[in-house]
């Protein structure tokens, strides 16, 4: 009976939440990032990209991929340190505000005790689910991809301004794109169209990315003509059916629109990437929008919707911007559907004659490209990096 109620007291006690430290010890040595280093959102690139940034400004890192971190508790998977960084390194934890207490179940309590815990959350709509709040309790200070976040988060965050928000955009310049040797003969693509890429996890919620929209625009601006071709990049296809059949049956009749839903390694994904002549985002709204980022590094001319966490990286001279009407939030799963909140809606008309001009023009689209891949270099850098770990008080050399 004793060992019943002992097990069933260790079972709630595992299941409590960890509170970090009041007074953590000041911070030392590196930084220890937390996150899902397998995975295929948005986040779990955030961490990995931050893995591989940080050294470049001087500091050590430990990366602790922790399986299930954002979803449901679970032990470190493989790849993860033997030993935990030494006392007084921070933890920066990629999982939403929402997501804190799995995150903080799924690691030992020894590892969080005494050190200063950072949650690097992104966000989509200026105005942050209730369910967010709670997650304040576990953070010391955040980090963010963008103004566009920052202002959101905001709203949460003590006014007293106890715990800081810092902005902190992936370094994509200081860890770009390396596509693989592949072009487009080896994904069955023809080679003398021009070709517009739409590429989307179905997990980052499809009304939000708006691959209809994409859809309509590109009819509009050329029919059925088959020296232009759309092809949309899905991933997720597994885990969210119902969305991938939709769209499969929407473009089932056009000749020259095209689904590729193989999974791809992250350089094949970006050799994908580099053989289309026109990035078309048409988004709703975007935390930071990483897809437009590792184009323009790629040198591709980007169409994109002018609103959200994109313009931090973007303006009317490095990317073809889509005006936009703000409208409330029309989103199947839920998850976008909170009073109040606003998002984008893209002008079709805008992004058809963007379209048009430049897939009829190719100095143009190169020209663009590099404009964007200029721009990207002088935003997407590691400086910002570098000034929130020196506001820990690490050093960090630009």
């Amino acid at each position: 009976m004793l060992d019943a109620v002992a097990a069933t007291a260790a079972g709630v006690t595992a299941r409590i939440p960890k509170r970090p430290s009041r007074r953590p010890r000041p911070p030392s040595g590196g930084i220890a990032i937390v996150g899902e280093f397998g995975g295929a959102s948005g986040l779990a690139e955030s961490a990995r990209l931050m893995n591989q940034a940080l050294p470049h400004i001087g500091v050590s890192t430990w990366p602790l991929d922790a399986a299930g971190v954002g979803a449901t508790p679970a032990p470190f998977a493989e790849g993860s340190p033997l030993s935990p960084p030494p006392p007084g390194v921070p933890i920066v934890i990629h999982a939403n505000a929402n997501r804190m207490d799995n995150a903080l179940r799924a690691l030992p309590r020894s590892l969080i005790r005494g050190r200063r815990i950072i949650g690097y959350w992104a966000w989509e709509l200026p105005v942050v689910p209730r369910s967010w709040q709670p997650g304040v309790r576990f953070v010391h200070e955040v980090w963010v991809p963008s103004h566009f976040v920052a202002r959101a988060i905001a709203t949460i965050l003590p006014a007293s301004g106890s715990i800081p928000i810092r902005i902190v955009p992936h370094p994509v310049a200081a860890v770009p794109p390396c596509p693989a040797a592949m072009d487009r003969a080896a994904f069955g693509l023809p080679k003398d169209a021009v070709i517009v890429l739409v590429s989307l996890n179905l997990a980052s919620n499809v009304a939000r990315k708006n691959p209809y929209g994409a859809i309509n625009a590109f009819r509009q601006a050329f029919g059925a003509r088959t020296d232009r071709v759309l092809v949309l990049k899905l991933g997720n296809i597994d885990e969210f059916p119902a969305d991938f059949v939709r769209l499969w049956q929407t473009v089932a009749d056009s000749p020259n629109i095209h689904i590729e839903a193989r999974s791809f390694s992250i350089a094949v994904n970006h050799a994908f990437t580099r053989c289309a002549d026109i990035v078309l985002s048409l988004h709703r709204s975007e935390g930071f929008g990483l897809v437009m980022a590792e184009a323009m590094m790629l040198g591709c001319p980007v169409v994109a919707t002018g609103w959200s966490g994109n313009m931090d990286f973007m303006d009317s001279d490095s990317a073809a911007l889509v005006g936009v009407t703000m409208v409330e939030p029309t989103d199947d799963r839920g998850v976008f559907t909170i009073p109040g909140a606003r998002w984008a809606e893209p002008d079709i008309g805008e992004a058809v004659a963007q379209l048009r001009r430049l897939a009829d023009d190719a100095a143009e689209r190169k020209a663009l490209g590099a404009r964007g891949r200029a721009m990207a270099q002088m935003r997407l850098t590691t400086a910002k990096l570098a000034e929130a770990v020196r506001a820990l008080g690490l050093p960090a050399r630009e």
